[in-house]
């Protein structure tokens, strides 16, 4: 499943570890690949990326085996394949490569059935990282985020997901819609996720990820917010997604 919104800042790595980590504690056996260039899921779950020796720019480039490169248990459940920087020259560099869109397909194919979920955090923008995404994924979770504009990057998505979905991955769907960042005191939020869900209907999980202090603050402490701030409005809402998303199977 690809986390996946071109726009930046919308929660896609906040979403990506706290969802990682609640379905962990669930009992579920989750990986995480980290395919943004700045890293954020790799640092926010605790991970010192100047010690990291193989990432996933050398899965993708220098054909790495994908389990050499899995950091095990960053929390109860949930394995990594941590991003350095590094990955910010892949965009280039895979231009040249052969069947450069199905460089990730390959190499997480063959841990299908080794996980219940496997999450790919990707970057904020619609290059070939992300069409790589898209290629491997089955399902795509977009966040969205509880703003005006809200909707105005999500077209450029869908298009480009129509576009992988004809050529390239025939399987690929939308699995849901998260609303994140909501502060219910403002209209704009409720006005925002009534247009969202008028506009995806049932895609849209119930769940609405709050605006919180505690959740921002997580990262920089290398840990999810159900570690950080167990019994906060944050850990319970993400708790509460990954029991919809245990539903939705």
């Amino acid at each position: 499943m690809a986390i996946i919104n071109q726009k930046g800042g919308v929660g896609k790595s906040t979403t990506a570890i706290n969802l990682s980590a609640a379905l962990g504690e669930m009992g579920k056996q989750v990986l995480l690949v980290d395919l943004d260039p700045q890293g954020n899921s790799s640092s926010g779950l605790g991970v010192e990326k100047s010690q990291v020796q193989n990432c996933i720019y050398d899965v993708l480039l220098n054909d790495v085996p994908v389990e050499e490169v899995i950091i095990p248990d960053v929390c109860e459940g949930l394995d990594l394949v941590p991003a350095t920087i590094n990955l910010a020259g892949a965009e280039v560099e895979l231009v040249s490569e052969m069947a450069r869109e199905n460089r990730l397909k390959d190499a997480i194919g063959a841990l299908r059935g080794k996980y219940d979920y496997i999450f790919i955090d990707c970057p904020p923008s619609l290059g070939l990282l992300t069409v790589n995404a898209l290629v491997a994924a089955d399902k795509l979770l977009i966040p969205i985020q509880c703003e005006f504009y809200a909707l105005e990057g999500v077209t450029k998505l869908l298009d480009s997901m129509k576009r992988v979905k004809t050529r390239l991955n025939p399987m690929l769907d939308i699995y849901g819609v998260l609303m994140t960042m909501y502060d219910g005191r403002t209209t704009l939020s409720r006005q925002v996720v009534e247009e969202v869900r008028s506009y995806f209907g049932r895609l849209v999980f119930e769940t609405l990820i709050p605006r919180t202090v505690k959740l921002s603050e997580a990262p920089s402490f290398g840990q999810p917010i159900t570690l950080y701030d167990p019994s906060g409005k944050g850990a319970q809402s993400y708790m509460s997604l990954a029991k919809e998303v245990i539903a939705r199977g």
